[in-house]
């Protein structure tokens, strides 16, 4: 470091645009790979069966709803990504929450002609994001290997 001058410096250190340009689009594309293989291990978790699964156990997809629905997005604001299955059009209940945690989720019986009752169940957990992240969260400091250019 001696003999050289400041601004010869000032390209050496961190800060510089080049760097953090470099960190961050490497950062994306590390989450971003890292949402897309939890995603994948959380869809295919999820069995497709008539009845229901056991507590503790992955949810049964009836419909393939809850399966087709888990995206991943990247947040740049906290430069993190966030994967989960996304809440679809309904007015009531908040099945997904209540599946991976457990707890009341609301559930609408009756069609057109008879009258439709919403009425509140308790669902006991049955996680399936969780399992898929810790399966996968050992890879993740793998990704980051030679992932600055």
């Amino acid at each position: 470091m001696i003999g050289y001058r400041i601004d010869e410096m000032k390209g050496l250190f961190f800060d510089s645009a080049k760097v953090q340009a470099a960190t961050s689009r490497a950062e994306r594309n590390v989450l971003s790979r890292f949402g897309a293989f939890v995603r994948r291990t959380a869809r295919s978790s999820i069995r497709k069966r008539k009845g229901p699964s056991e507590p503790g156990q992955p949810p049964s997809s009836h419909t393939g709803l809850l399966k087709r629905f888990i995206f991943f997005a990247y947040e740049p604001e906290r430069r993190s990504v966030v994967i989960g299955p996304v809440r679809l059009n309904q007015k009531v209940g908040d099945a997904p929450a209540a599946l991976e945690h457990g707890g009341p989720s609301k559930v609408v019986s009756g069609n057109r002609r008879r009258k439709r009752q919403v009425r509140t169940i308790t669902i006991r957990p049955r996680p399936f994001m969780g399992p898929a992240f810790e399966a996968e969260r050992p890879k993740l400091s793998a990704m980051w290997a030679n992932s600055v250019k």
